[in-house]
């Protein structure tokens, strides 16, 4: 991962730099964030969670080396060197075995983390944070940093076995859980700076007594909670002010930033305040297949209009009937009833939807929807009422009038919001 310590190194050296992590399954995500990076020669981070992919299947059915070989055959098809992609593995631990012992769930943890080495992913967040059955809640620091190092030693060893370059890690985690606040906002905390200290501290200090001091240097984040987050329909922004204390710690780490969770939503000028107060590793998730969702929900309006209704995919509505099957995926987040219930499965900002996009009628549905539009474009008029950016850029001889690429271009609009928070506009 010479790459990205190759831009900690500059963030360090005074540079307002850092790096985005596009933290998707979606095949229609990885494409527009392989497809972006390869317009601007630049690398892309593309990471995948441990309940997404593990070595059980995940909620993708993909294990680890399946990953990247669907990233790849992804990029090739678009053009997209393999160098300049870059994959990652996030909250890497017992998080889908919280439910076991100790002991049990960290030796699935150690496969988990072996898979992903093995399989060529290099960026690696060892997330111990979580309590086990039995553990206290919450874990202390030294617990917490014990079981990263055993993880680690794990990653180092299978490096080793099958050599490419150096894995980098990042450590620590982000309160609240991922993906989205359960309840509703109004401020958040910030992580305490004596406490960020302290959880450096105690995973060097955790490094040096496992006999791993030279691997210490390529530990290059820490998670810490930056004030920022999202519940249904709020977003809690970053404001800089608060965060100086915090910020300071950072800057006196030699080889260090912090990575920021939960960015999705962020307005461009907080994303660009994150990395100037060294939160130099953006995660976004949820924000990309959202904006998915609503390109695809508009050109399901305008198939439905322009093709009449003996033509409909009828999309929104094979979505909607999958969640209702199985409602494991957003039944603990959205608590709500009625038609409340009704727009927080299809709007809420956690995007839930997200869990069913692999299920195949769902996939069938989708396909059929691009498929007819496709062969049927539709007028510029449709275009401009329900996709108004798309439209415009059409206009502007930016992009095609394929559906594919409308979808594609909302998710990158995104995408450019994060390259340029991450890109020095001072020089």
């Amino acid at each position: 991962m010479k790459a990205i310590q190759a831009i900690i190194a500059q963030h360090k050296a005074g540079r307002s730099v850092g790096i985005y992590s596009a933290c998707s399954a979606h095949p229609l995500v990885i494409e527009a964030a392989l497809n972006y990076a390869r317009r601007r020669s630049a690398p892309v981070l593309i990471e995948a969670t441990s309940n997404q992919v593990n070595q059980d299947g995940g909620y993708t059915g993909m294990r680890p080396a399946d990953f990247n070989r669907f990233v790849l055959k992804i990029a090739a098809r678009v053009g997209t060197p393999p160098s300049q992609v870059l994959l990652g593995g996030d909250h890497l631990g017992p998080n889908c075995w919280q439910d076991l012992p100790a002991e049990s769930a960290m030796a699935k943890s150690e496969q988990l983390i072996a898979d992903y080495v093995a399989a060529g992913f290099r960026k690696i967040h060892l997330d111990c944070s979580m309590s086990c059955a039995g553990d206290p809640t919450p874990l202390c620091d030294t617990a917490v940093a014990a079981r990263a190092v055993r993880l680690c030693a794990v990653a180092e060893r299978t490096w080793e076995r099958v050599g490419g370059e150096a894995p980098v890690y990042v450590v620590g985690t982000e309160v609240p859980v991922p993906g989205g606040a359960q309840e509703e906002l109004a401020e958040l905390a910030l992580t305490d700076a004596a406490a960020a200290t302290a959880t450096i501290d105690a995973h060097r200090d955790a490094f040096q007594l496992a006999g791993l001091q030279q691997v210490w240097p390529r530990v290059i984040g820490l998670v810490v909670q930056p004030g920022v987050e999202f519940d249904h329909d709020k977003v809690i922004d970053f404001r800089a002010s608060r965060a100086g204390a915090l910020a300071a710690v950072a800057d006196a780490q030699p080889h260090l930033v912090y990575e920021a969770h939960s960015t999705d939503y962020q307005t461009p000028a907080n994303l660009r305040a994150l990395v100037q107060n060294h939160f130099a590793i953006l995660k976004v998730g949820p924000g990309l297949t959202f904006a998915m969702r609503e390109a695809l929900w508009a050109l399901d309006d305008i198939e439905r209009e322009w093709l009449g209704a003996h033509r409909y995919s009828g999309l929104r509505k094979t979505v909607q009937k999958a969640m209702t099957a199985a409602p494991q995926f957003w039944n603990k987040y959205y608590l709500s009833e009625g038609r409340q219930l009704e727009l927080d499965q299809q709007y809420s900002r956690s995007d839930r939807i997200r869990y069913y996009w692999p299920v195949p009628e769902v996939d069938s549905a989708l396909q059929r929807l691009l498929a007819n539009l496709e062969a049927n474009p539709p007028p510029l008029t449709l275009l401009s009422q329900y996709l108004p950016l798309q439209y415009q850029a059409i206009r502007d001889g930016r992009l095609s009038l394929s559906a594919r690429e409308l979808v594609l271009h909302a998710v990158q609009q995104v995408l450019q919001q994060y390259a340029e928070a991450c890109t020095d506009h001072a020089r």
